[in-house]
């Protein structure tokens, strides 16, 4: 029998380690939630949560995620996450306070592998590494595995929006394709800079409006307020921000035929996938289309390939898109959950 321990997020996690340290002032979760295929690797955020509930229900969605991408992408990898809590909005994390993630990190044995996620760095990460083996994402050498995620994250997602495109209205260029595109920094802006140069129409938001209005003017596009953006009429919605934006209030908003970017997590529950499906939007399954930074650093820690071999294995998150939305055809069943079922199956618990 399993228990979700009070946490409803829970699913049967291998490990969920909380650290603190009273002279650095570190608060910090590492969740383990498979290691079937590998050491669980997955990235380590910098954020401020309501509460302490709140990052650790973060850290069990994003560590599983983590498993199901890896999975997905065919690496020898298993799932984690790790999450380090911010004192107030808009901190910093300390030189102190990475150093000790670092000894925790390195406390678990090479269990889990830390690698850079939202409020990191590759600096910040070289701070960790100085604790640690069990770091990837680090600064390489030209033409290796590595280094910087989001430029291969951006080029994974920019792939899955065009096969998208093509399942979703037939569409063989995406030449006057209108999409919106939430959050614009490494990943967001890295696809609108992409589906610029194919001749798409970009709507663009983020929280950090003028970053927005200024990649908007540079790419010829248009900008709009960040609280506007999931309810623009659209071709394709590419969510590249945070996660749980799909609602039942927000779903029922939509003017899009496509979902498809590559923020983590953007179903706020379960049913919300059946609620996409439901409309008839086509949904791009989150962890399948943003697996390009894992690819990246993961051959970077396992040593295996270069970049030639990294970019070969991100040419194929349109295969599994398609086995993905195929199976959904033929099952009548949302992509969401064809896609967990076929990451349950890859990690032994299907």
């Amino acid at each position: 029998m399993i228990t979700d321990w009070g946490f409803p997020d829970f699913d049967d996690h291998e490990g969920v380690h909380l650290f603190s340290d009273r002279e650095s002032g570190l608060s910090a979760i590492i969740a383990v939630h498979s290691s079937k295929l590998g050491p669980a690797a997955g990235g380590v955020r910098f954020w401020h949560y309501a509460d302490h509930r709140a990052a650790i229900t973060d850290a069990l969605r994003l560590s599983r995620g983590m498993s199901y991408k890896n999975a997905m992408a065919n690496l020898p990898l298993g799932g984690g996450k790790g999450v380090i809590l911010a004192s107030q909005p808009g901190a910093t994390v300390t030189t102190e306070q990475l150093q000790a993630f670092g000894r925790a990190v390195e406390s678990l044995g090479g269990k889990y592998v830390t690698a850079e996620d939202v409020g990191m760095s590759e600096e910040r990460m070289k701070v960790v590494a100085t604790q640690t083996r069990h770091v990837s994402g680090l600064p390489v050498a030209e033409g290796g595995a590595g280094g910087d995620p989001g430029p291969v994250t951006a080029r994974g997602v920019y792939l899955g929006v065009k096969a998208a495109a093509k399942r979703g209205f037939g569409a063989d260029s995406m030449a006057g394709v209108r999409v919106a595109i939430q959050g614009v920094g490494s990943v967001g802006g890295g696809v609108a800079r992409l589906l610029a140069k194919d001749g798409a129409r970009l709507v663009l938001a983020d929280v950090n409006a003028e970053r927005a209005k200024a990649l908007a003017a540079e790419l010829g596009g248009e900008a709009v307020d960040a609280s506007e953006i999931l309810g623009i009429e659209t071709d394709i919605l590419s969510p590249n921000a945070l996660g749980a934006i799909f609602t039942e209030q927000s779903i029922a908003a939509l003017r899009t035929t496509v979902v498809a970017g590559g923020a983590n997590n953007q179903l706020a529950t379960r049913q919300d996938g059946h609620r996409l499906h439901d409309r008839g939007i086509l949904y791009a399954p989150d962890y399948v289309i943003n697996a390009g930074g894992i690819i990246n650093v993961g051959l970077e820690y396992l040593g295996q390939g270069n970049m030639a071999e990294v970019q070969a294995r991100v040419d194929k998150i349109p295969d599994r898109l398609i086995e993905v939305w195929d199976e959904s055809a033929r099952t009548g069943d949302p992509e969401s959950e064809v896609a967990d079922r076929i990451a349950q199956r890859l990690i032994g618990r299907g």
